[in-house]
């Protein structure tokens, strides 16, 4: 449709987000959304914002950016042990924006949020001078009393991490206008796969009821596993003792680090990862590894809490190893 005709903001509702909106998003014919939590259940809520140029870049597949609009604050409440019920969705549209990149972007949120369980139930779309900017608020439920908090993690717990590490930062670098050596020596599978992981996050929100029975402490790795972790020790008052050689890592990340070994700093710093990081007891964490092999997704031991508040060990290859930069900074 040509941009001289544009729909106005009500007829665009109608035509694009009205669709995919949820019962409680009453026809998004109202001002607000409805939530009905359960009898002895709490809402979680978390909120994201995206800006074009700091969160992805403004020419990535529109439908890739709305499907990690979603997947972002997804992975915010699996790490809580929510399961997820809505969303509200804020829109700032810059000048030029068309009709196919507006399809595209609401093909993609769709997607994410069929696949989730977790449908639109209202929001806002205005337009802007500025770059395209996104937020996105999204509600979950957990039984009451059963929220897994940051702030859990005791001394000799043990630390673990869902899928694979770093293959986001890579992918990043993989994906981008910019592409430094080493990603010409990776094969066309390796190349794809890591972009794949950096344009489509995958929210761990299967993971979120076993999260709620056994695991202590829980996060989710967004800004990078380094400073994530800092992050859940602090909440925690605790210390930690990692090894890096327990880290999991894809058989493309493994083969970018195979090509520039320096790399293995930006996968366990760069973020964008969206796995689970949590702890879990001795006698916990082996029914929270067999839950997680129940849906076909690795859970990997990687160290264990110490009573050191604030203290992190890392070890790798039998040595000791510290880091320059915790994590990804959106500042």
């Amino acid at each position: 449709m040509s941009g001289t005709s544009r729909p106005g903001e009500f007829e665009l509702i109608a035509r694009y987000f009205a669709p995919i909106a949820g019962p409680g998003g009453l026809g998004l014919l109202d001002d607000a959304g409805l939530l009905r939590p359960g009898r002895g259940y709490e809402v979680v809520v978390t909120a994201d914002a995206l800006v074009a140029g700091v969160h992805f870049f403004p020419d990535d597949p529109p439908e890739a950016i709305g499907w990690k609009a979603l997947a972002v604050n997804l992975s915010d409440l699996a790490a809580k042990g929510a399961k997820p019920e809505g969303f509200v969705l804020t829109l700032a549209l810059p000048r030029g924006w068309t009709e196919v990149w507006l399809a595209g972007f609401v093909a993609g949120l769709a997607r994410m949020a069929e696949a989730a369980g977790c449908p639109l139930i209202g929001g806002d779309t205005v337009s802007t001078t500025g770059p395209l900017t996104l937020s996105i608020t999204a509600f979950g439920t957990v039984p009451a009393g059963r929220v897994v908090k940051r702030s859990g993690a005791k001394p000799g717990d043990v630390v673990l991490v869902s899928g694979s590490i770093g293959d986001g930062a890579l992918g990043l670098k993989a994906h981008g206008p910019d592409k430094p050596g080493w990603v010409a020596l990776l094969g066309a599978e390796d190349r794809a796969f890591l972009a794949d992981r950096y344009l489509h996050p995958q929210p761990r929100y299967a993971l979120a009821q076993a999260l709620q029975r056994h695991a202590s402490a829980a996060m989710d790795v967004s800004d990078g596993l380094v400073g994530d972790l800092a992050k859940l020790l602090k909440a925690s008052g605790a210390g930690a003792e990692i090894d890096l050689d327990s880290v999991p890592l894809s058989p493309a990340a493994r083969a970018a680090l195979m090509a520039d070994p320096a790399l293995a700093e930006l996968a366990w710093t760069g973020g964008d990862d969206y796995e689970i990081l949590c702890t879990a007891s001795e006698g916990e964490y082996p029914a929270l590894i067999t839950a997680a092999e129940e849906i076909m997704l690795p859970l990997t031991l990687i160290g264990r809490i110490t009573a050191e508040a604030g203290v992190v060990t890392y070890s790798e290859k039998g040595g000791a190893r510290s880091f320059a930069q915790g994590s990804f900074s959106h500042f």
